[in-house]
This record gives C-alpha cells, sequence and structure tokens, in this order.
C-alpha cells in the first residue's frame, strides 16, 4: 500500500467521524446511528491491516458515541458485514469459494442480509441496543 492509498482509506474513515459527529448534533432524541464496519476487524486477513485498522476506528467511534447519547435515547451500533456478493467483492473465485466453504450457512452474504439487520437495529424493537458491534458474517468468526 502506498502513502496515498493509505491517506485515501483513512480520509473516509475521517469522513465517517465527522459525519457521526453532525449526526449527534442533527438527531432528536431517541434516534438512531448505525455505521458499517467489516468482520475483517475480527479476523485476520492478509494484507488487509490497514482496512481492517480503519474500520475497527469506526467502531470505536460509535462506541464511544454510544456512551456520549444514551442519556438522550439515541441508540448508537456498528454492523460488521461478511464477505458480501456485491459489484466491490474484489477477491479470487477460489478465495471466495474457499470463504464460503467456511461459512456455517454456506454461501456470501447479500447486500439484503445487511440490510435487513440495520432495519432492525434502526427500529423500535432495538432501543434496548447500543454500543454493539453487530457481526453479520453468516456465522464466519
Amino acid at each position: 500500500m502506498t502513502l496515498e492509498e493509505y491517506d485515501s482509506m483513512f480520509d473516509i474513515t475521517r469522513g465517517v467521524y465527522f459525519a457521526l459527529q453532525e449526526a449527534a448534533k442533527q438527531l432528536t432524541d431517541g434516534g438512531r446511528i448505525v455505521s458499517i464496519s467489516t468482520g475483517g476487524t475480527s479476523m485476520t486477513i492478509p494484507a488487509g491491516g490497514a482496512y481492517a485498522g480503519s474500520k475497527a476506528a469506526v467502531e470505536q467511534f460509535s462506541n464511544s458515541l454510544a456512551k456520549e447519547l444514551g442519556d438522550r435515547q439515541i441508540t448508537v451500533n456498528t454492523v460488521a458485514p461478511g464477505v458480501t456478493d456485491t459489484d466491490g467483492l474484489v477477491l479470487e473465485q477460489e478465495e471466495v469459494d474457499r470463504l464460503i466453504t467456511q461459512t456455517p450457512l454456506g454461501r456470501l452474504g447479500k447486500p439484503s442480509d445487511i440490510a435487513s439487520v440495520i432495519a432492525m437495529l434502526v427500529s423500535d424493537d432495538a432501543s434496548w441496543i447500543t454500543g454493539q458491534n453487530i457481526r453479520a458474517t453468516g456465522g464466519i468468526v
């Protein structure tokens, strides 16, 4: 990874930090915030240290914000998707097949799988869930 690539990755993380800060200002009491991380923060991924590190920062931003906004009944959580079948999946097919065999559910995630977790977290049913990192990984740990 070049310095420019590293800076670009952490520029996105910086953007998440300030977006969270603005959300905290704009949300009314009882609101919901959900950040997106990666299942890679709990798994060792070859050559993935910088990416996992940038997403781990997002997790910590969110955990801290959950404590800061709790008195306003605003929940803040993170969703950490596992390998999800999107156009952004840049793994060789052999690696994808290997990951599928490691997933107890025997498939890649779908965007709708991740969206369902987010929908649950923003619902009234999740009003007691805050400061959590929900790993939506199909069981890969």
